[in-house]
């Protein structure tokens, strides 16, 4: 249970629980679709007549159709409601250091359209040629109404500034994206974290956490990110950007990192430190690619093999910190990493189990990386604002 603020709140009024109630009955639409005004009643507790009144509502809107006729042995036949997946568009926007992916989706998450594009190293040119390529995905499906932005960001933002603060990887500083991309779309925007996308993605479009109260999405990628979600609820800090266990120490006095701290989880757990580890043992004329190090530890090249089985050992060693520290019940391990779990699955695992003895039961498991997980959080950024803030429940 939230603690109320007493020095910070607002208290409630008709138009709170009007509000509350369209979007119990959006969500058990979405959950329970095709359901007929009846079973909604049931499921929420609802007046029919309260049920009757959203639900119309929503239809008008074009949020919700009717489809076909049910059968009950007597009384009149209730009508099935469903989303209307024909009519709503969410535009999500994944970037990273290297290159950014625009998509197009519908209520469920599936993608209509998708592209991507170099991230280029200076914010206002990047943003400058993002505008056109948003304009022209949204303009090829005009007979989507499109609801809003969601941005997956490798970094952090000021929950008051709406400003990316913290990206080392991204190395934009103080930057205002949000205000641009809604001037030049006259959509709202969603900006978060990456993996506290995917921790959205999870709770919204998976499985594995309908039995977790507790979960940590971890990306790996060119360095290390963790969305946490605790007693149900997802935490971004005072200021939005708790989560940073990336930039944890985890060799004293070690590799200096981008962010100024040494030893911290990222430069010994990343792709990058991968392809470092990789490249230091066997000097190339060109620097290797993190793919190029999968696919050759995929071969059985035993310095490839190595330089995975290193930095899956520091996985382990930061999850083991996350296993004693917050005890979730789910690790969700985002990356590219991922493909080769088989083999960097029990080095975790193991390093977890050598440096965790508590008794959590946490389960660490992979995600797929073609489902998309830091798009499908773009995709819930933009839904939680006409659902509701996401339960694991």
């Amino acid at each position: 249970m939230r603690k109320i603020d007493l020095t910070n709140f607002r208290v409630a009024t008709s138009e709170t629980a009007r509000h509350i109630n369209r979007r119990i009955v959006l969500n058990l639409i979405r959950s329970h679709q095709p359901i007929s005004r009846a079973d909604l009643a049931r499921h929420s507790g609802l007046q029919r007549s309260t049920v009757s009144v959203i639900t119309e509502q929503l239809i008008t809107e074009r949020w919700v159709t009717e489809g076909a006729n049910g059968h009950v042995p007597r009384g009149r036949r209730p009508r099935f409601l469903h989303l209307n997946k024909e009519r709503v568009g969410i535009v999500g926007i994944n970037i990273r250091p290297a290159s950014t992916t625009l998509a197009l989706a519908n209520l469920d998450g599936n993608f209509i359209a998708q592209e991507s594009l170099p991230t280029a190293e200076d914010p206002n040119r990047f943003i400058q040629e993002l505008i056109p390529r948003l304009k022209n995905m949204t303009h090829k499906r005009s007979e989507l109404t499109c609801e809003g932005i969601g941005v997956s960001l490798p970094g952090r933002v000021d929950s008051t500034s709406q400003k990316l603060v913290f990206a080392p990887n991204l190395d934009w500083q103080d930057f205002d994206l949000k205000s641009p991309l809604e001037e030049a779309t006259g959509l709202p925007v969603e900006l978060e974290n990456a993996a506290n996308a995917c921790a959205l993605a999870e709770i919204w479009f998976g499985r594995r956490s309908e039995a977790a109260q507790d979960l940590v999405a971890v990306t790996v990628s060119e360095g290390i990110g963790t969305g946490l979600v605790l007693n149900h609820q997802l935490v971004r800090g005072s200021t939005g950007v708790a989560g940073e266990f990336g930039h944890t120490t985890v060799v004293e006095n070690g590799l200096e990192c981008r962010c100024g701290n040494r030893g911290c989880w990222e430069m010994y757990a990343s792709n990058s430190a991968a392809v470092r580890y990789y490249a230091g043992s066997k000097p190339t004329a060109s620097k290797p690619s993190f793919d190029d190090v999968l696919r050759l530890a995929g071969q059985g090249d035993a310095k490839a093999l190595e330089a995975i089985s290193t930095m899956a050992h520091y996985l382990g060693v930061g999850m083991a910190m996350l296993v004693t520290g917050l005890a979730p019940d789910l690790i969700l391990v985002i990356g590219e990493i991922t493909r080769l779990w088989d083999h960097v699955g029990p080095i975790i695992t193991n390093t977890v189990a050598e440096r965790s003895q508590t008794h959590a039961a946490t389960r660490i498991v992979p995600t797929d990386p073609t489902s998309h997980p830091r798009l499908l959080g773009t995709i819930a950024l933009v839904l939680q604002q006409h659902f509701g803030a996401p339960s694991v429940a």
